[in-house]
């Protein structure tokens, strides 16, 4: 039996080992809270992020990370972007020498502009074939209700690609595989910036062409920072791309496009902090993306409108009138 180790409790990390379990793994859900671990392992429910989802049995919970890596074969990163650079830096001593670590994480990170799998092989010390990616429109209460869903496994090393989808494939939940790890994770942290400007959009009470125009012209300024940094153009028409894209800009479930509605209906950054129960990744993301889209000298005027609402606290009404008064271009610009 494959054994697994899942780094984050929250609802996408519990959510996945569900689905690992499903596919025949034992794993070891690690969580910072022991009464947490204590409660899914007597409960066998996580009561915090996923209440009333029951875990299958093969899936048991700890606070020692040191027991949760111990003969792991993919050791699985569910954790905020923003925290991940420490928190690897205190697990990778423990880690199997030979596990693969799978970023669950859709960020890119602040100071560094580094995408989590560029993050993962500086800080653990591991070449690119051992770090893997799964994305996808994949919200994570519907996966733990068992309703069909597909994924996309990223990796550089195709066998390991492989390896992970038959570890993660059920009846429910299809992965697909590729080599395209960039655009697999440009496509998931770029959503979540788009995904708040069309929250925000809704939030102001702004119809569906509004939003469709903001889902294509988001896309499109994905597919420009993707080709700058050497992605596949058909990445971003796939799961990976205009799916995740979907789901997060249309879904109730989506905590970038709540956290939009809620800046759009007037509500400050605190204040829609302070209602917000879960990390929109989104909120921090779009300054990293904007940097990392400087860097390269590629122009994402969604990207910096989100921005300028988000941290600068440019009225939202200003904001979209300084978008839509930008100067006409062709589509393919």
């Amino acid at each position: 039996m494959t054994r697994c180790a899942v780094y984050g409790t929250g609802s996408w990390g519990t959510a996945f080992a569900m689905v690992l379990a499903d596919a025949g793994c034992e794993v070891t859900l690690w969580g910072r809270r022991a009464e947490l671990a204590e409660a899914i392992n007597t409960g066998r429910t996580n009561p915090d992020y996923l209440p009333g989802v029951e875990l299958p049995q093969t899936v048991r919970a700890t606070a020692d990370p040191a027991e949760a890596a111990a003969g792991a074969e993919f050791t699985i990163l569910a954790v905020p972007s923003q925290t991940l650079r420490a928190n690897l830096a205190d697990w990778s001593p423990l880690l199997p020498s030979d596990t693969v670590l799978v970023s669950l994480m859709k960020g890119i990170e602040l100071g560094t502009a580094k995408r989590m799998s560029e993050v993962i092989e500086e800080v653990a010390k591991v070449p690119a074939e051992r770090v893997a990616v799964l994305t996808g429109p994949n919200l994570a209460k519907e996966i733990a209700a068992r309703q069909p869903a597909a994924a996309v496994v990223a990796c550089t090393d195709e066998a390991v690609a492989t390896r992970l989808q038959a570890a993660c494939h059920t009846p429910y939940f299809r992965p697909y595989t590729t080599t395209d790890v960039v655009g697999a994770e440009l496509g998931g942290a770029v959503k979540n910036v788009i995904g708040l400007a069309v929250g925000i959009a809704g939030g102001m009470g702004l119809g569906d062409n509004a939003k469709a125009s903001l889902i294509t012209r988001g896309l499109a300024e994905t597919m420009r920072l993707g080709l700058a940094l050497g992605a596949d153009p058909a990445t971003f028409a796939g799961l990976a791309g205009m799916g995740d894209l979907v789901a997060t800009c249309s879904s109730p479930l989506s905590r970038n496009n709540t956290f939009g509605q809620n800046l759009g209906r007037g509500m400050s950054l605190d204040e829609t902090i302070a209602v917000t129960k879960q990390t929109a990744e989104g909120v921090k993301s779009c300054e990293s993306v904007l940097d990392l889209a400087r860097r390269h000298g590629v122009e994402m005027p969604i990207t910096e409108t989100v921005v300028s609402i988000v941290h600068d606290a440019k009225p939202p009404l200003v904001a979209l009138k300084e978008l839509m008064s930008r100067s006409a271009k062709p589509e393919r610009h």
